[in-house]
């Protein structure tokens, strides 16, 4: 039987940050950082809609590795380790909808943004 895919072993690291990000013993700056990736990586939404070539799914292959690892970096080992355990137990995969509304919040920044260009620059 073959092992889990990338894919798999990555929403499972993304709860298992989750998971830690929202125990009281994990500290206040890996809390952040916990949950902006956790909210990040289990969105339906992503930054970078996947159907894009090559840079649709660069957003999940190196974006949120880094995030985990710094993650990993910042609370005890242990305490990742309990959490790693439990998200492997649980099967289904959260939603996140702290992480749909940072990436509803960027995409509407990026069209205000060029709905401001356009429209001062005289090409209405």
């Amino acid at each position: 039987m073959p092992g889990p895919t990338l894919a798999h072993r990555i929403r499972t690291e993304a709860h298992a940050v989750w998971l830690a990000a929202r125990d009281p013993r994990t500290p206040i700056a890996a809390k952040l950082v916990g949950l902006l990736v956790a909210a990040y990586a289990l969105s339906p939404i992503d930054l970078i809609p996947d159907f894009i070539p090559v840079i649709g799914l660069l957003d999940d292959a190196i974006l949120i590795p880094i995030g985990i690892w710094l993650f990993e970096r910042l609370v005890p080992a242990d305490l990742m380790t309990e959490h790693r355990a439990r998200a492997a137990i649980e099967t289904e995969r959260p939603v996140s909808l702290f992480g749909i509304l940072i990436v509803v919040a960027i995409w509407a920044a990026c069209a205000w943004l060029v709905y401001s260009i356009v429209a001062t620059s005289g090409y209405e």
